[in-house]
């Protein structure tokens, strides 16, 4: 006996990635998130390209993930996609300290983020 199948949170139209602990604060992968939300995937792939940020390339990633799931397993037209949500969650932080005068210690903190990018297709205008 297996579990029941979970139903699908999404619409037959949707298709997304996920990608968990990448090295970035939340607050910093969310302004390179805020700058592909809505594009059509094509267009949101050449800003991530040319972006001049050190995590546009894991994000661009984690978009073409989410573009060859939508072509691959929901036989969605590649065309016709565009970038519905990006959602940017905080996960672990790692401590460190670093030595400072007179026996002290300051406290480093290294955030880690997840993301999840949910691609749409959109619907046919005539």
């Amino acid at each position: 006996m297996s579990k029941a199948k979970r139903e699908r949170d999404l619409d037959d139209s949707e298709a997304q990635a996920f990608s968990k602990n990448i090295r970035v604060s939340p607050q910093k992968l969310n302004l390179l998130a805020q700058t592909i939300r809505g594009k059509s995937a094509g267009a949101a792939l050449a800003s991530l390209a040319f972006s001049r940020r050190r995590i546009a390339g894991e994000v661009r990633k984690i978009l073409q993930s989410a573009i060859a799931n939508a072509e691959n397993n929901h036989q969605l037209d590649v065309d016709r996609l565009y970038v519905k949500e990006v959602v940017v969650g905080k996960t672990l932080i790692m401590k460190r300290f670093r030595a400072r005068a007179r026996g002290r210690g300051a406290s480093i903190r290294k955030p880690f983020s997840n993301l999840t990018v949910v691609v749409r297709e959109r619907e046919e205008t005539e």
